[in-house]
């Protein structure tokens, strides 16, 4: 199943100039959405990628990882925006276009050693998962690899990353 046709493209958004990649098409079909998660899983098996704990950011990471958790057999741990999280946190601050944001997980979610696979909806210039890599190495464990449904390849955002296996859906 070709899945860009169930991806709409929204121009100027959320400034002129930008081609947003709406995946809330892709969500609305039964049939994609099914297809989505369990290309997700093939391709997550095929890479040999058994994580103990699928991460995935907020907000979108957590529509995809959670079921692919799930398909895995492993948990799902979100990784939210600062002040989101009711306990004790890591955090790890990262640059963007114009200033600066924070990530943080339970300090309780993850323990030294822990397996992860790192789940968004799509990576664009990769700030959000280079953080959420960074997050995971903070806790000391061991970084598995990324699964991303869209890559925006000319941003180039696959460079930031550490060097782990990246499975992508759809590439543009």
């Amino acid at each position: 199943m070709d899945l860009k046709p169930l991806i709409r493209d929204i121009p100027d958004f959320p400034k002129p100039g930008i081609l947003f990649r709406d995946i809330t098409t892709l969500l609305r079909d039964p049939e994609g959405l099914r297809h989505t998660i369990d290309l997700l899983t093939q391709k997550f098996t095929e890479a040999n990628l058994q994580p103990d704990y699928v991460i995935g950011m907020e907000s979108r990471g957590f529509l995809f990882g959670t079921p692919l958790a799930y398909k895995l057999g492993a948990g799902f741990i979100p990784v939210r925006k600062k002040g989101k999280l009711p306990a004790s946190v890591h955090a790890v601050e990262y640059e963007l276009e114009y200033g600066t944001d924070c990530l943080e997980v339970h300090q309780d979610a993850l323990q030294p050693g822990n397996k992860i696979a790192i789940v968004d909806d799509l990576i664009a210039t990769g700030g959000t998962a280079s953080a959420t890599a960074k997050l995971v190495e903070k806790v000391g464990c061991e970084l598995l690899g990324f699964g991303f449904i869209i890559e925006l390849r000319e941003l180039q955002g696959r460079d930031r990353l550490p060097d782990v296996p990246i499975v992508t859906l759809v590439e543009y």
